[in-house]
């Protein structure tokens, strides 16, 4: 038992955190002003609601750095319905709030929640306490394979219903790997796998405007003034960049060329500020994250504790790799913002909540 006692927290993620956090405090204050002046008539609107999210998620990855990760088992049902509820009020006139399309926010007064971001984190909660609870029935069908479907598909039809189709893909994919590693059968992936694919093309053909991703992630040049602009400024951003960028500050595609340069924009305003060597380090930073994160799980101390860490890691840097991948035009364009950088302060604070938790896991990893 004395392997288990706590111990000192692992500070290299706890670095790695900090500075993605301050790259993408750094990255709104380049990116920002001219479209805050433009909407808001407040240079720093971005700035400083991001600093706030900074804020918010510091006291949320504090208290997820003191709380007993064994506290989120317990409270796993609780949080998951806590967070299924918090998804249905965004259909509610008056609570929700729709921009864009996308039903995807619920305003609290002076406050605006994004109810997708807490319910990737409560269902991975609610996952690893499951997967541990289930551990010699989760290759069963009934008691496995099939309680887990049914719990996605209910999950699923809140985010098309939203629609938030990108970030159903990040938890998806989070949930499948996790379903794997806590015992699944290669069959069932392939099921799971094969039931995703045809849930995407339905959705593709409910929603055609999605084909038209597709389109041009496989012609590029294809209608560059329409549907393919993003995909063309964001190649355009990134390429002016070079080898070593422009220089912090210097973009030329944030000033109307890029939309949303704040948002899943954002990588390719920081490759043409930073470069081919400063996209390559914030990579490795994510990289070294991930290594972290799989150290974390791998000594964790109850299966809880693994999947718990596994699940987090695979959450954000799923997206992050997605997100520039899409930017870069090696995927279809999502629409995901990038994890810890891009302008977002429900996504920002419950990164910095699962990160903390990632911390009080890492107190007491084997040694």
């Amino acid at each position: 038992m004395a392997a288990f006692r706590a111990h000192s927290p692992d500070y290299t993620l706890f670095i790695v955190t900090g500075i993605l956090v301050l790259v993408g405090i750094f990255m709104i204050a380049s990116a920002s002003p001219i479209i805050g002046e433009t909407r808001f008539g407040e240079v720093y609107f971005f700035l400083k609601n991001q600093l706030l999210g900074a804020g918010i998620g510091a006291v949320a990855f504090l208290a997820g750095w003191r709380i007993p990760f064994a506290f989120w088992k317990r409270m796993a049902p609780l949080i998951l319905i806590t967070s299924l509820f918090l998804m249905a009020l965004v259909f509610i006139p008056g609570i929700g709030l729709e921009l864009k399309g996308a039903a995807r926010w619920i305003e609290l007064g002076p406050i605006t929640v994004q109810p997708s971001e807490i319910m990737k984190l409560a269902f991975v909660v609610y996952i690893a306490a499951w997967l541990e609870a289930k551990q010699k029935d989760v290759k069963k069908f009934s008691t496995g394979f099939l309680p887990f479907l049914i719990l996605l598909s209910i999950v699923s039809l809140l985010f098309i219903l939203q629609p938030d189709i990108g970030t159903l893909g990040v938890l998806t994919i989070t949930a499948t790997l996790l379903f794997f590693a806590g015992g699944g059968k290669l069959a069932q992936i392939g099921i799971l796998c094969l039931i995703g694919i045809v849930g995407l093309w339905m959705i593709v053909l409910l929603q055609p405007y999605r084909l038209d991703r597709i389109a041009v992630f496989l012609k590029p040049t294809q209608d560059i003034q329409g549907i393919g602009y993003q995909l063309n400024q964001s190649l355009i951003a990134i390429g002016s960049g070079g080898f070593w960028g422009k220089g912090f500050g210097m973009s030329q595609q944030k000033f109307f060329y890029l939309p949303e340069p704040t948002g899943d924009s954002i990588f390719a305003v920081f490759g043409e500020e930073f470069g081919f060597i400063g996209s390559t380090i914030l990579i490795i930073l994510f990289l070294v994250f991930s290594w972290r994160g799989i150290r974390i799980a791998n000594r964790a101390p109850n299966l809880f504790g693994s999947y718990l860490a596994v699940g987090i890691t695979l959450l954000i840097v799923i997206q992050a790799f997605i997100n520039m991948a899409a930017i870069s035009g090696l995927v279809p364009l999502t629409g995901l913002p990038l994890s810890f950088i891009s302008y977002g302060s429900s996504a920002l604070v419950t990164n910095l909540a699962a990160v903390g938790i990632l911390m009080n896991i890492s107190k007491y990893t084997r040694t």
